[in-house]
């Protein structure tokens, strides 16, 4: 059984940082391609955030987290961390974890950013 766990999450002040993280178990090989999406409210759907390949040689960050938001992975596992700085209020959201191109996703965890 596939599971995948975030945590990390919190309230912050605009300028503040926050630490991701994610741990997928169950799967049938590892690494996976994995990545962060963002459900914001009054928003339809998910926002890609930030991806990893499996070995962590490819990142992609969206432009509206280059430069604040950095992707990492633990080497040959299936762990991948999301350090956010100079957090600002847009940045609000549900962040969740996606085993990249697969149906499975954790349970989501809140980013608050609020003076």
């Amino acid at each position: 059984q596939v599971q995948v766990v975030e945590s990390g999450g919190g309230l912050v002040q605009p300028g503040g940082s926050l630490r991701l993280s994610c741990a997928a178990s169950g799967l049938t090989r590892r690494p996976y391609a994995m990545a962060w999406y963002r459900q914001v409210a009054g928003r339809t759907g998910r926002e890609a955030v930030a991806r990893i390949n499996f070995d962590g040689g490819e990142t992609f960050v969206d432009v509206s987290a280059k430069g604040r938001f950095t992707i990492s992975r633990e080497t040959a596992e299936n762990t991948i961390y999301l350090q956010m700085n100079d957090l600002r209020v847009e940045d609000t959201g549900v962040y969740f974890c996606n085993v990249y191109g697969t149906g499975f996703w954790g349970q989501g965890t809140q980013v608050t950013v609020s003076s």
